[in-house]
């Protein structure tokens, strides 16, 4: 079935056990583009639909939409919450919208864009392995202990929402962080960081990370990504790979 070929599901009184069945159901069926009309709070979307397939939601997924998932693109034009991309493999989630608590959790792969700003503790123990690094990029703020426990992949908080000379108010930033970056547009005080972490200005090398993905985020959301890149980034690091080593050590 060709992509143009959009099949539309009305969510309307669907439990989200229903809805996932007749996602499964369709995608089966050869189904590539999917229309999710009237979605309210209906949790795992696109948690087992382990195909390339795009799929748009009008409304607010509930809890871990794309939990799991390996390839589907995933679009939501509202907002998202707690646990979008958890543990997700492989794939994209771009949300028009914010995104609660636990963003990216444990997230092993695959992109997610957020519009506006996400919850607490966005990249909780992200990871990474040889060519597989997740991406969390974030246009608004986020809430405390964002990227905790991070083992590896790239989180990027463009603070587009906060004011000229406004601080990001997140607490406890990296607190944990063992690998991985955090690329931090904007300013934040010192105290608002993990003991664990190291901050720098960023190299080329970093740039040549960042310049794609804050275009990626900007053809998105309609931004202008050169005005986004004028903006002044910290990058945020682990200072350790063994953070509390000495607390189990014998």
């Amino acid at each position: 079935m060709s992509c143009n070929n959009i099949v539309k599901i009305d969510a309307t009184g669907l439990t989200h056990r229903q809805m996932n069945a007749r996602l499964r159901e369709v995608v089966a069926g050869g189904a590539e583009h999917l229309e999710l009309l009237n979605v309210c709070g209906q949790k795992f979307i696109g948690t087992d639909l382990n195909k390339t397939i795009k799929m748009d939601i009008y409304g607010t997924p509930g809890g871990d939409l794309g939990s799991f998932m390996r390839g589907p693109e995933i679009t939501v034009y509202g907002n998202a919450q707690d646990g979008c991309g958890n543990t997700m493999d492989s794939g994209k989630i771009v949300v028009h919208g914010h995104a609660g608590d636990i963003t990216g959790l444990a997230a092993r792969g695959g992109q997610i864009f957020i519009r506006d700003y996400v919850g607490y503790r966005t990249g909780i123990h992200m990871k990474e392995y040889k060519e597989k690094k997740p991406v969390i990029v974030v246009g608004g703020t986020a809430q405390d202990f964002l990227g905790e426990y991070m083992a590896g992949g790239g989180l990027i908080v463009l603070g587009i929402d906060l004011a000229e000379g406004e601080y990001h108010k997140a607490n406890f930033i990296g607190t944990g962080i063992h690998g991985g970056v955090i690329y931090l547009r904007g300013k934040v005080h010192d105290y608002q960081l993990g003991k664990e972490v190291g901050v720098a200005a960023l190299d080329e090398q970093d740039f040549a990370v960042v310049k794609p993905l804050v275009e990626e985020f900007a053809g998105y959301f309609d931004y202008d990504a050169d005005e986004i890149m004028q903006g002044e980034f910290s990058k945020l690091y682990a200072l350790s790979l063994r953070p509390y080593g000495r607390l189990y050590a014998y």
